[in-house]
């Protein structure tokens, strides 16, 4: 099984790009690869600029790493309670390709944050919406207070029962 998990920030130090490499982690006999969202930073979308490049490479890039994963895992950063700019971004760009950008890939969907929400808000927006775009979720996590819960020497959950929660979650809905 093919695994693409990214965390929907462009910061080199996101910690939903961290849960979503552990959570990818704790799927049995898959390869697993974790995108960076810099790889695939792209001008800010505006039809004006679609007109005058086409259809953005790194887009269509992205939209070839979906293609060919199995099952995603997907955690995304809160930025004032909706998704970060650089994912927005990336998503506009690629739904101008394809509506379906998730292409009907079964979808782990995750969300953590500094705070005590761990990315509530964004993670009920998302779960609303992506499917709209061809996400298959098949179940949810927030991890909340990040910096408690989460060893990033370990790169894991420190938390023993969210990161039963999660353990769980994958087992009974993968």
């Amino acid at each position: 099984m093919k695994i693409i998990a990214f965390g929907g920030s462009n910061s080199t130090q996101s910690i939903n790009k961290h849960l979503a490499a552990y959570a990818a982690s704790l799927f049995e006999n898959a390869d697993v690869e974790v995108l960076d969202l810099n790889d695939f930073a792209m001008p800010l979308f505006s039809v004006d600029l679609e007109k005058q490049v086409g259809q953005h490479e790194l887009a269509k890039a992205f939209l070839a790493k979906i293609e060919s994963a199995d099952l995603l895992v997907v955690s995304l950063a809160e930025n004032n309670g909706n998704y970060s700019a650089a994912f927005k971004n990336l998503f506009d760009w690629c739904s101008r390709i394809m509506k379906e950008i998730f292409q009907q890939k079964p979808m782990l969907l995750l969300a953590t944050s500094p705070g005590a929400r761990g990315g509530a808000s964004v993670l009920e927006i998302a779960n609303n919406a992506l499917p709209r775009y061809g996400a298959q979720i098949k179940a949810t996590f927030s991890l909340p207070v990040f910096n408690a819960n989460f060893d990033l020497a370990e790169n894991k959950i420190s938390n023993a029962e969210l990161d039963k929660e999660l353990k769980d979650i994958i087992k009974s809905s993968f």
